[in-house]
């Protein structure tokens, strides 16, 4: 379990090419065999296989919360048959059960290997971005910004194995996760779905799961696929609107945006999603120089690469870069994406064959884009077996994937403020439970959740704990009372809430946010809304005790709330154990470690990040956030001691050692995160005030000392400087742990 917590970026990255890479390697025999494969394929079989179409197309019946889907088997040969479809994606739009996502799935390849010439199988792919979220009954993690809450690289290793194995088992090989865009606007409602707002966090949790989704010996390494995404700059739309443009320098997206893809494909993903927006006036989906000239050229990306949703056809529809769907095929194709997700038609196939044959879209892009794709088919060992591995039923969703659940649900949640001791609560207290996210399971997983927008409440599993539920199993039924109180916007009936605080010895009010996803999930003003600011303050005045959890996508501006309640936690979608992971933390049974991955604001337009420049300090434009990255309490004590270093120079190609003493000065056992921050203090390009270059949990009983190291190497030294290229240069550096400093040079 304790592999990935102390390794530094380099380290993971060879530990990970070492395992991931052999299992995409072809052989020459499958060289030859692939080469042969696609020499024998006509057009029309070629442009099938760089078609992706979602499962509606081939449905009868859609498959919501009142339908049962149902294929319709006439639509289903048609797209195998006769429009060669390579890869189909996706649910209309319920999760379905285990065994009908292995008769689905079956149909599919039998299709493929019965109704066609050269018996090519199918590669499906699903949205399983906290476990396998379109089986029902699967393991549901927590969130990625949730799992960043953790910084326990073995959690997002597990989070990786247990994904594999319970889409695997569902018979489902392809996902389309992780998401590698940093988390740096927290406007954007897609916010939740990154590792938070830093490259080496992001970088080292992403690799983590890559590598326990891609090596797991039960599903067989390679044999289940990531997809990383959304390549590239997509996160940071300036007005942190879903699918709106970015603007950024070429220096701002290789210093922010590309590192934590290079990783990605470092740790072995052989399939990369492409940006739904814009950089600086060019469409993801149209930008050649970063397809093909920074991803093939520069990163040495040998996978395939697949557009998301019907965004080729948006080049002309809506971007305009296009003047027809046909231009904007082959504007794509030439740009560097090998797949379209159509998804619903096969325009895609239509227009690349009539390109092919009007001599606009050369043969060689439309081989090139073939032979990537039916490599990582061929490298999964689609070839030799498509078909759902039952034995891995047995697998799915046992005590043990729920326990380690569990683990990551109680590691993620952040502990903001505790005042007076506040927490954690005596279970002989009665309390009253209130607001808006406290008797839901929705809120606790967000979208990408049993549908699209998770937000169906109906269809979530009645045996998983809300909030309320988890305190009602903390303490006995009649010290708890209850009242929603509000909902997410709109005030209720206060005044009974009221009475009910004042019966009580303290109030454990709930807010936050609704489920959503992607562009439903808009905002314009990161505050939370007046309905839960001035419910809060109206519980206060009861004069109890005031316990606030906020459960939420993004981090929520609240700075009246932080005035005025007592203690604070936040759960940034916790997953379907977030419930009982709450409740074991209000009343002690755990001790609260998770760490902000984020930058808290303290105002609607304080959008400044931890690694913020000279410029943006406190004495100039002011870095005045309400909860600092990095931040969380726990229930014990910590004290840091001995910072020293191995050297106090080294040469470029060098490396130094950073030692740190912690001790546990408490009087309950705890896990901390020590986190080592470098800074350059003088470069031609200004740099950042500090950068989390190191990161290791270790728990620490009462009265415990351990010795905690972290490596130093140019790595962890360099930046994109003036000629956009990755530099070192000599000079000054600052290491901070904790509150110690020391200083070397790099000569």
């Amino acid at each position: 379990m304790n592999t990935f917590r102390n390794i530094t970026l380099t380290v993971i990255s060879a530990l990970l090419m070492s395992v991931c890479g052999y299992s995409q390697q072809l052989t020459k025999e499958q060289e030859a065999k692939l080469n042969d494969l696609i020499s024998k394929m006509t057009l029309e079989e070629k442009a099938g296989q760089m078609t992706q179409i979602t499962i509606q197309t081939i449905s009868k019946t859609q498959g919501t919360k009142d339908q049962k889907h149902v294929l319709d088997d006439a639509k289903l040969e048609e797209a195998i048959s006769k429009y060669h479809v390579g890869s189909i994606l996706n649910v209309f739009d319920v999760a379905h059960d285990i065994d009908y996502w292995h008769e689905i799935i079956t149909k599919i390849q039998t299709a493929a290997k019965d109704k066609t010439r050269l018996k090519i199988p199918v590669i499906y792919g699903i949205d399983a971005i906290h476990g396998a979220t379109y089986t029902k009954g699967a393991t549901l993690f927590p969130q990625a910004l949730g799992l960043a809450s953790t910084w326990n690289t073995a959690l997002a290793k597990t989070v990786g194995d247990v994904t594999a194995i319970e889409a695997g088992a569902s018979g489902i090989y392809w996902n389309f996760n992780p998401v590698l865009d940093l988390g740096r606007q927290p406007l954007w409602p897609r916010l939740w779905e990154t590792y938070g707002e830093d490259v080496y966090l992001a970088q080292q949790l992403g690799g983590a799961y890559i590598y326990g989704s891609q090596n797991n010996p039960l599903v067989g390494p390679g044999k289940f696929m990531t997809c990383l995404k959304h390549y590239v700059g997509y996160s940071f739309p300036l007005n942190g609107l879903d699918r709106t443009p970015a603007y950024m320098s070429e220096r701002t997206l290789r210093e922010y945006s590309l590192p934590p893809f290079e990783a990605g494909i470092k740790a072995g993903s052989k399939t990369v999603m492409v940006n739904s927006g814009e950089i600086d006036g060019i469409p993801g989906h149209a930008n050649h120089f970063l397809l093909t000239e920074v991803l093939r050229g520069e990163l040495k990306f040998d996978g395939f690469v697949v557009s998301d949703w019907e965004d080729i056809k948006r080049l002309y529809t809506r971007d305009r870069v296009a003047d027809s769907p046909k231009e904007a095929v082959r504007l794509a194709v030439m740009a560097g994406v090998d797949m379209s997700m159509v998804p619903t038609d096969y325009s895609f196939y239509e227009c690349v064959v009539e390109l092919a044959k009007e001599g606009k879209l050369p043969m060689w892009r439309i081989d090139e884009a073939v032979k990537r794709i039916l490599a990582v088919k061929m490298g999964m060992g689609l070839f030799e077996n498509a078909f759902p591995n039952k034995e891995l039923k047995k697998h799915f969703a046992t005590e043990e994937h729920t326990r380690q659940n569990l683990e990551a649900a109680t590691e993620s949640i952040i502990l903001l403020k505790n005042k007076d001791n506040t927490l954690p609560l005596s279970k002989k207290q009665k309390v009253f439970v209130t607001g808006p996210t406290a008797n839901m399971l929705s809120v606790l997983n967000g979208g990408w959740t049993i549908t699209w927008q998770g937000n169906e409440e109906v269809l979530y599993p009645q045996e998983k704990h809300t909030i309320l539920e988890a305190i009602q199993t903390e303490i006995t039924k009649t010290q708890v009372t209850y009242a929603e109180g509000i909902s997410f916007d709109k005030e209720g009936k206060i005044d009974d809430a009221v009475k009910l605080a004042k019966s009580s010895d303290v109030v454990i009010l709930c807010l936050g946010e609704p489920a959503y996803c992607e562009t439903p999930g808009n905002i314009y003003d990161l505050t939370l809304p007046d309905a839960q600011i001035n419910y809060a303050k109206k519980l206060k005045a009861a004069g109890k005790k005031l316990v606030v959890v906020l459960v939420q996508g993004r981090p929520r501006v609240m700075n009246e709330i932080a005035e005025i309640a007592d203690a604070i936690m936040v759960g940034f979608l916790p997953g379907m154990e977030g419930g009982r992971a709450i409740a074991d933390l209000l009343f002690g049974d755990e001790n609260p470690s998770g760490k902000l991955p984020v930058t808290y604001p303290k105002y609607p337009n304080g959008i400044t990040l931890y690694d913020y420049k000279p410029i943006e300090s406190a004495d100039q434009n002011g870095y005045k956030p309400q909860y600092e990255f990095g931040f969380g309490l726990s229930y014990t004590t910590y004290t840091y001691s001995n910072l020293k270093l191995s050297s106090y120079e080294i040469s470029e190609n060098g490396s130094l050692t950073v030692t740190v003493d912690i001790k546990n000065t408490g009087s309950r056992k705890g896990k901390e995160i020590v986190q080592l921050y470098l800074t350059d203090l003088f470069g031609s390009v200004s740099r950042p005030n500090k950068q989390i270059k190191g990161f290791d949990k270790v728990e620490l009983a009462p009265g415990e000392t351990k010795t905690v190291s972290f490596t130093i190497t140019k790595d962890h030294l360099s930046f994109i400087g003036l000629e956009n290229k990755r530099i070192t240069e000599p000079g000054k550096f600052k290491v901070k742990v904790a509150g110690l400093e020391s200083e070397f040079i790099l000569k």
